[in-house]
């Protein structure tokens, strides 16, 4: 009897504990998360792109490192690691400041149509509602977030040419002057709607001419005045310094191929319709494929020319390919996307000789890639998009080319005046790395 009385309660506890569970199965399903409204869809969906695009733009900045890490002697690495980090967190602060207002003043413009507002950038408040922002967009978070990447792409070009002979102090103040102001002023006169837009058509997708040749302009006139590195240049021939690493320079160019799908599909702006997503495909084709025919375009030249191929001039190539297509990877067939991006890798293998023959020492080929190969990039608009114009083409360039430059040219002048740009010769030969910074990349080794 008293098992059969424990065997009745274990039955009754059984029930309790069952009864609750069975009803919590027979209840109706807790409701799904409601879906966004159908207006609100487009804006998600195009600040999810501005995100993960600016991701991918971000990593560039690891492919320039890698890029310069190599094409530079070991005794240079730790310097233009340490600058590449240094450029990129300026920019970002420089941009927050002052740039990024600059840059997109809407209606606040100070002069019109060529000199933004003067304000911090300012997001939504957190938890913003729909009816709050602009549907028809993105969020500014996403917006500053990738046009960021932009300026900090800038500076990064300006870096690889004038290494091994600049010190660092000089460089990093330059590079407050160029994401804060010399980048964000010539870009609003196209992107925020100023007059090189308004009254002369001019078309740059992406930035071959925005970015590319702005930060070639910028490294030009630190080039020239900074000087050529010691022994380059002499008894009349020109003196090679090969590089520390070719595979961290073919690593390098990797990344910046893969981070440029970022930064021209994201320049589409929206990803809000079928025609959006079917042009931002598009876009990742041309782009990719302009960059083929950039790179077996110098394999071909280095060979003929030289009677051997040239691994940098190749990766060099594939970089120039990519700019040559940033100012307008939609509208080209990939036929004709490959033909502008070959076109960009020949420029390349012309243009580094020639500014060996001028004495102008540019340690990873910054001024051919981006600025030679920007300017043809902008002038080959027109030949697929009948939007665009050669003079509305031509003269932007010209302008923007004579205000960085000139502006840069002042800037130089004045740091070499006040507090000197250029390494003593004993720092130059000993190395940056232990001399300026105390450390080296490679310390078993020498070069």
């Amino acid at each position: 009897m008293k098992n059969l009385s424990k065997i009745t309660g274990l039955a009754a506890v059984l029930a309790a504990v069952a009864l609750p569970a069975l009803a919590q199965d027979a209840a109706p399903a807790a409701p799904a998360a409601m879906d966004p409204p159908a207006n609100e869809i487009g804006f998600i969906l195009n600040t999810f792109m501005f995100l993960v695009t600016g991701f991918l733009v971000m990593w560039m900045g690891a492919g320039f490192s890698m890029l310069e890490a190599g094409l530079v002697r070991s005794k240079n690495v730790a310097m233009q690691s340490l600058k590449n980090v240094s450029l990129f967190a300026i920019a970002a602060i420089m941009y927050y400041l002052i740039g990024y207002n600059l840059m997109y003043p809407g209606d606040g413009w100070s002069i019109d149509g060529v000199l933004g507002a003067f304000s911090t950038t300012s997001l939504e408040p957190v938890g913003v509602g729909a009816d709050s922002v602009d549907l028809t967009y993105a969020s500014v978070g996403s917006d500053f977030f990738f046009q960021l990447m932009f300026c900090a792409t800038t500076a990064s070009i300006v870096s690889g040419s004038l290494a091994e002979r600049i010190k660092l102090w000089p460089f990093l103040i330059f590079t407050v002057i160029l994401t804060g102001f010399i980048y964000p002023i010539q870009a609003s006169w196209k992107w925020g709607g100023g007059f090189l837009d308004a009254d002369f058509g001019f078309l740059d997708f992406a930035g071959s001419t925005v970015v590319h040749s702005v930060g070639g302009w910028a490294a030009l006139a630190g080039a020239l005045i900074l000087g050529p590195r010691i022994g380059k240049y002499k008894d009349g021939k020109v003196h090679p310094m090969p590089g520390s690493n070719l595979t961290l320079a073919t690593l390098g160019t990797f990344i910046l191929w893969l981070g440029w799908f970022g930064f021209n599909g994201g320049s589409q702006l929206y990803m809000n319709s079928v025609g959006n997503v079917a042009d931002i495909s598009r876009i990742f084709a041309n782009t990719n494929t302009a960059a083929a025919g950039g790179a077996i375009a110098a394999l071909v030249m280095t060979q003929l020319l030289y009677k051997k191929p040239d691994l940098t001039m190749v990766l060099n190539g594939a970089l120039a390919g990519l700019v040559s297509i940033t100012a307008e990877p939609l509208t080209p067939s990939l036929g004709a996307a490959t033909i502008i991006g070959a076109i960009g890798g020949i420029i390349v293998v012309l243009l580094v000789p020639m500014l060996d023959k001028l004495k102008i020492d540019d340690v990873v080929g910054a001024i051919p890639v981006h600025l030679g190969a920007g300017i043809w990039g902008t002038l080959a608009v027109p030949i697929t998009n009948p939007d665009g114009t050669f003079y509305g083409q031509i003269v932007s360039i010209i302008i923007v080319g004579v205000f960085v430059f000139v502006v840069s040219t002042v800037i130089w002048f004045i740091l070499k005046s006040t507090m000197g740009i250029r390494a003593p010769a004993e720092d130059e030969l000993m190395g940056l790395d232990k001399a300026e910074l105390g450390m080296e990349a490679y310390p078993e080794f020498t070069n």
